[in-house]
C-alpha cells in the first residue's frame, strides 16, 4: 500500500493530487521552483523539497532532482500530473530504478504512445514527410508534449522552413524535447476523445467521449463530456479505436486517445454537411488530462483515486459506472484575448468562486497568490455537472459571472460570452474555428461598463469622505472628475450627504459606501460590489477599471514606431540577420518572447526602416520594456536632413 506520494508537478494538478490522497489517508510531498516557494501546492503539501531556479528546465524536467526529492522526503510513489515530465519514460524507468511506485503507465508504453510520430507508426499512420501545395495546409507539430504548445499552422510553402524552426524551439522549451513533425491540417473539425483506464489485469474502460473543440492557440478552452451530438456510429468507433490502441501496447492507468473529427453534420451549412464523419488519430496522451474532472462527474469516478489503486495492483470492476447527465468545464486564465491572448501577470487580490453545490473549482490560487511569469497562466478549472448540457451550460455561464476575480485581466467574459454564444448552444455548431469566427464579438466590452465606472469613483468618493470627513460646501466648487479607461465620471456630493451624478447623464444615486454602490438607470436599481486597489485597477461587480491618470507620464512617452514589450518574458530569438538600418515591412515577424510556457512573436507595425534594436536572444524584459524602434522613410529622411543642416 502506498503511504507517501510525491507530485512531481505544481500548480491546480498537484492540488488536486493531494486532495485525493488526503481523503485516502496517503501523505504528500510536494517540489517547487523558486518562482514557486509560497504556491499553493507548496503550503498544502505535507512537506516539499525545493528545486533551486525558476525555468522548468532547471527544475520540473529535472527527473533526477525530482528522483532525489522523493527519496529525501520518504515518499514511495510518484505522480508526474500532466505537462512537465508526465510522459517521458526516461523519468518514468527514474523512478522506478529507485525503488518508487511509479502512478502511470509502463515506460514501455509511454515510449510506443507518448511520441506522437510513434504512436502514428504503430496505427498505420505516416507523417508527411515532403509537403507540397496540394497539402496546405498543414500544422507543424510538437512529437512530444501537448497544450497547445509547439504547433503552427502552415497555409504557404514559403512559411514551412520557419514554422518548423518556431515550433521547435518552443517544444524544446516546453517539454525538453525538440522533434516536430508535419501532418495535414483539418479546417473546423471537432476535437473529440476518449478516456481510458486500464488495470494490469487486463480490464480496460472507455468512459466516453469529451468534445474540446473550443480552442485557442491549439490549447482547449472549454472541454465537456459527453461529446454532444455525435452519431451513434462513429461514437461506437472511436471507443473501439481507443481500447484497441491501449490493447496494443499493454496500457496501465489513465490515458487519452485524441481525434479529429472531420465531416460531421454542421448546422452552419459549411462544405462538409452531409458528408460521411471521418475520425482522424491525433494522439494517446499517457498521462491524466487537464480536462478530467468531466469525465469524473459524469461517471461519478476520481480518476485520480484509480489511478492509485492501479498502482497498488488492485483490479478494476468489469465494467465501469453507468454515465449519469452532462458535465462542462472552462479554463480561467490570467491572459488578455482582445490583445492575442496575451498572458498577465500580478497580484490576484480577490478570488472568490460562488457558493454553488453543482461547481467544483480545481486551482492553484488563493486570494493574495501571485500570478508570475514563469508557468501556463491557467488560474483554475471550473466545472459543472447537471442533468442536462443545457442546465450545465447555463450554471456555467452563470457561475463565472458571479465569481469574484480581482487582479490581472483573464479570459472569464470571453468564457461567459462563449457559453452564451448561439453557436455554442447548438451542439451542431461546434469545432474549432468557433474562436476564427467569433472572436471580436466575444471579446466586445460587457455592457453597462460606465456605470461601473461610476459605481467605482463613488465608492472611492464614499471611502474619502469617511476618512476625511463631509465632502459637501456651501459655495460648490466643479465637479469632482475621474477616469476610468474611456468613461469619465463627473459628480458631486450633496447637502444631505449622497452624490449626483453630471456625467454621464440620467443616473440616480441611491446608496454609495465603500464597497457598494446602488445606482437607479432608466427606472431600474443595479448594485456593485467595488473594490479598488494600489494599482489603480477598481473592480465593480464583473467590471475591471484601470484608473486614468489626469496626466500624461512623461517616462510613458515613447517615439513613433516603438515596439513595446506586451508581457512580461523573456527573448527567445530575432529574426535571422536582422541588423539595425533594415528595411522591414508592416506585420513582419521581428522577434519572438517566451511567457508563460508561449511564444509570442512581435511584429514591425508598420513598414519602414528599423532604426534600434535592444532585445537579444537571453534578455528578460518587463511588460512595456522598448525592444525597437521601426521608423518610417518619411521620418526618418526628415530625421536626416535635420542632423545635415
Amino acid at each position: 500500500m502506498i503511504s507517501t506520494v510525491l507530485v512531481a508537478n505544481r500548480g491546480e494538478i498537484a492540488c488536486r493530487v493531494f486532495r485525493t490522497c488526503r481523503e485516502l489517508g496517503i501523505s504528500t510531498v510536494a517540489v517547487y521552483s523558486d518562482a514557486d516557494a509560497d504556491a499553493l501546492h507548496v503550503r498544502e503539501a505535507d512537506a516539499a523539497v525545493r528545486l533551486p531556479g525558476a525555468a522548468p528546465s532547471e527544475t520540473y524536467l529535472r527527473g533526477d532532482l525530482v528522483v532525489r526529492a522523493a527519496l529525501a522526503a520518504g515518499a514511495d510513489a510518484v505522480h508526474p500530473g500532466y505537462g512537465f515530465l508526465s510522459e517521458n519514460a526516461g523519468f518514468a524507468r527514474e523512478v522506478i530504478d529507485a525503488g518508487l511506485v511509479w502512478i502511470g503507465p509502463p515506460p514501455e508504453a509511454i515510449e510506443a504512445m507518448a511520441s506522437k510520430t510513434r504512436a502514428k507508426e504503430l496505427l498505420g499512420i505516416a507523417p508527411l514527410t515532403e509537403v507540397t501545395e496540394a497539402d496546405l495546409p498543414v500544422l507543424v507539430k510538437a512529437a512530444a508534449g501537448g497544450g497547445g504548445r509547439g504547433m503552427r499552422i502552415v497555409r504557404e510553402l514559403g512559411d514551412l522552413a520557419g514554422a518548423r524552426e518556431s515550433a521547435a524551439a518552443e517544444a524544446a522549451s516546453a517539454f525538453g524535447d525538440g522533434e516536430v513533425f508535419v501532418e495535414p491540417y483539418v479546417e473546423n473539425g471537432r476535437h473529440v476523445e476518449v478516456q481510458l483506464l486500464c488495470d494490469t489485469h487486463g480490464t480496460v474502460w472507455a468512459l466516453g467521449t469529451r468534445d474540446c473543440s473550443l480552442q485557442r492557440r491549439h490549447q482547449k478552452v472549454v472541454e465537456e463530456a459527453p461529446a454532444p451530438g455525435l452519431p451513434a456510429a462513429l461514437e461506437a468507433s472511436l471507443l473501439d479505436t481507443a481500447v484497441r490502441a491501449a490493447k496494443a501496447v499493454g496500457y496501465v492507468g489513465a490515458g487519452t486517445v485524441e481525434f479529429l473529427v472531420a465531416d460531421v453534420p454542421h448546422a452552419l451549412g459549411s462544405a462538409r454537411a452531409g458528408g460521411t464523419p471521418r475520425a482522424h488519430f491525433l494522439e494517446m496522451n499517457t498521462r491524466l488530462q487537464v480536462e478530467h474532472p468531466v469525465t469524473e462527474e459524469v461517471f461519478g469516478i476520481d480518476l485520480v483515486a484509480l489511478q492509485i489503486a492501479v498502482a497498488e495492483g488492485r483490479a478494476l470492476p468489469p465494467e465501469p459506472p453507468a454515465a449519469r447527465g452532462h458535465a462542462i468545464e472552462a479554463r480561467l486564465y490570467a491572459e488578455d484575448p482582445a490583445r492575442e491572448w496575451a498572458p498577465q501577470t500580478g497580484v490576484l487580490h480577490r478570488f472568490e468562486p460562488p457558493r454553488d453545490a453543482r461547481l467544483r473549482v480545481d486551482t492553484g490560487y488563493v486570494s493574495g497568490d501571485t500570478v508570475g511569469v514563469h508557468y501556463d497562466p491557467m488560474l483554475a478549472k471550473v466545472i459543472v455537472h447537471a442533468p442536462t448540457r443545457a442546465e450545465a451550460v447555463r450554471a456555467l455561464a452563470r457561475a463565472l459571472e458571479r465569481a469574484r476575480i480581482h487582479g490581472p485581466v483573464t479570459n472569464r467574459e470571453l468564457l461567459v460570452a462563449s457559453l452564451r454564444h448561439p453557436e455554442f448552444g447548438s451542439p451542431e455548431t461546434l469545432d474549432t474555428g468557433f474562436y476564427d469566427r467569433n472572436l471580436p464579438a466575444l471579446t466586445e466590452a460587457v455592457p453597462g461598463e460606465e456605470y461601473a465606472a461610476v459605481a467605482a469613483a463613488l465608492a472611492r468618493a464614499a471611502a474619502g469622505r469617511g476618512r476625511f470627513g463631509g465632502g459637501w460646501r456651501n459655495l460648490r466648487s466643479q465637479d469632482e472628475t475621474r477616469t476610468y479607461g474611456d468613461h469619465e465620471v463627473r459628480y458631486r456630493p450633496t447637502r444631505a450627504g449622497g452624490y449626483e451624478v453630471s456625467v454621464p447623464e440620467g443616473i440616480r444615486v441611491v446608496s454609495a459606501s465603500p464597497d457598494r454602490v446602488a445606482l437607479e438607470v432608466a427606472g431600474v436599481v443595479r448594485h456593485f460590489d467595488v473594490a479598488g486597489y494600489e494599482d489603480g485597477v477598481a473592480h465593480a461587480g464583473r467590471h475591471r477599471l484601470t484608473v486614468r491618470p489626469r496626466f500624461t507620464d512623461p517616462r510613458e512617452q515613447t517615439a513613433p514606431g516603438s515596439l513595446l514589450a506586451p508581457m512580461p518574458g523573456t527573448v527567445v530569438r530575432v529574426a535571422d540577420g536582422l541588423a539595425v538600418g533594415d528595411a522591414v515591412v508592416a506585420g513582419q515577424p521581428l522577434l519572438w518572447l517566451e511567457a508563460m510556457k508561449m511564444e509570442h512573436r512581435v511584429f514591425a507595425p508598420a513598414s519602414g526602416t528599423l532604426t534600434a534594436l535592444h532585445a537579444v536572444p537571453g534578455r528578460q524584459v518587463e511588460v512595456g520594456a522598448l525592444l525597437a524602434v521601426v521608423s518610417d522613410d518619411a521620418t526618418t529622411e526628415a530625421a536626416q536632413e535635420d542632423q545635415t543642416v
